[in-house]
């Protein structure tokens, strides 16, 4: 009888000891609160229509209350709710002799897939502003007087230019390129797309199996402790509302949100996931005529806990995520301004080109019309050869060239705009001074 009570009482043990082990190897069920950010991106090109089902994936992990509820990578799907039409785009393509309807998708998502397969209905908000999605990432200061920062600069606009034909996917891209001459083209939504949907209600999710993925990335990337005050916190957060340099002052506050938790280096919690980043506009200057671009800068010192406990930091941009269809570039103090354009090389290329069918040589006439009637895509290349008068090629060629050198010289520059929920990343170290406070009225 001893002997079995024994034996039942090694059982029980055994059975409480693996249930306590599976539990500690689940996440807890949680809600999602209405408002949270979400992310996503596409990998492949979608078509441009109405109804089209989207299959994306999370960008980066979502937290809950410091739990990682969401990895990176979790699908989420949705819908191509409305195409609304682009009348700058339009515009602008039909100066080159594109007269494609261009559009800019609405979308909107209904579900998520976790790791295990769970489906999840989600509703969220839409969004339209979705572009292909870079890291800025502040360069090392630069070095040299002015005559080196213009080298500089002539050799980024060149590296760029050669990326056309060097950089993956090349053959895609010579294939749109081509399609941009056409006087009319299919549209699409082009792969790397990614928007930044807010959930519009909360969302229950169930427990799951922990991620075993997240603890390798967290031993992987152990973040400073807290207490070391020279080394600080790579803080990961969320924009609170959209920035523009066509419309920001210098000295107006702005806010973010602590998108991921912070940990010391004994895994306690050193920064907590929707801590609040309190900051201010440092630069800005509205894009003007004569290709002059817009330029912004900010940066945040005063960091607020969710219990309202507040703390003076000093903070740097290191990195911001662009999903704007200008091209920009961020300078080693974190100032962020379209990258520079090629305002003579294209130019004198076109110039020289509408000159080719004044040349007295009769020989290949024809072909030199059709080189030299430049600047309004194949349409303009073809009235060129089929009208077989030199004049007639020059002039459209002349058209191109003043077309280039319009945008390049005489219009106005591109804006410098974030929406609200841009990903940032800061280096922050906390100050010992006095946390500040409001000005009295």
């Amino acid at each position: 009888m001893f002997a079995r009570c024994v034996q039942f009482r090694q059982i029980l043990l055994a059975a409480t000891f693996f249930s306590v082990s599976f539990a500690a190897c689940q996440t807890p069920a949680i809600t999602l609160s209405a408002g949270t950010p979400l992310p996503v991106g596409i990998d492949g090109h979608i078509p441009m229509r109405a109804g089209e089902p989207i299959r994306a994936h999370l960008l980066y992990p979502v937290y809950a209350g410091n739990t990682l509820i969401l990895p990176e990578k979790t699908i989420v799907t949705g819908t191509v709710i409305e195409l609304r039409a682009n009348r700058v785009r339009r515009n602008n393509a039909r100066l080159n002799g594109d007269f494609t309807p261009f559009h800019t998708p609405v979308v909107g998502f209904t579900g998520i897939t976790l790791p295990d397969g769970t489906a999840l209905q989600v509703k969220t908000g839409t969004a339209r502003d979705g572009a292909p999605v870079y890291r800025l990432v502040a360069p090392p200061p630069r070095k040299g007087g002015f005559i080196r920062r213009q080298y500089d600069t002539g050799m980024q606009i060149l590296r760029g230019q050669l990326e056309v034909i060097t950089a993956p996917h090349k053959g895609d891209r010579l294939l749109q390129l081509f399609y941009r001459q056409l006087p009319y083209h299919p549209e699409r939504i082009e792969s790397g797309t990614a928007w930044t949907v807010e959930t519009a209600a909360p969302v229950e999710v169930p427990a799951q199996s922990a991620f075993p993925a997240a603890a390798t990335a967290l031993d992987k990337a152990k973040p400073p402790a807290a207490s070391d005050p020279q080394q600080g916190w790579l803080v990961q957060a969320y924009l609170g509302e959209e920035l523009s340099s066509s419309n920001a002052k210098v000295g107006e506050p702005i806010k973010a949100t602590v998108a991921e938790p912070i940990y010391n280096a004994d895994h306690t919690i050193a920064v907590p996931q929707g801590a609040t980043l309190v900051g201010a506009v440092t630069k800005a200057k509205p894009a003007r005529s004569f290709g002059r671009a817009g330029t912004l800068g900010f940066d945040f010192n005063q960091l607020i806990l969710p219990d309202g406990h507040a703390q003076n930091v000093q903070s740097e941009l290191k990195g911001v995520d662009s999903s704007s269809t200008v091209e920009l570039q961020m300078n080693s103090e974190g100032k962020v301004q379209p990258k520079p354009q090629d305002r003579i090389v294209v130019p004198l290329i076109l110039a020289l080109l509408a000159t080719r069918p004044l040349d007295e040589d009769r020989e290949f006439q024809g072909g030199r019309n059709f080189v030299g009637a430049n600047g309004f895509g194949l349409v303009g290349n073809i009235v060129g050869l089929a009208g077989g008068s030199k004049y007639v090629a020059t002039g459209i060629g002349a058209y191109g060239t003043a077309v280039s050198l319009y945008r390049r010289w005489i219009a106005s520059g591109h804006q410098v705009s974030f929406p609200r929920d841009t990903r940032l990343v800061l280096q922050t170290t906390a100050r010992r001074s006095a946390v500040l406070k409001p000005a009295s009225r």
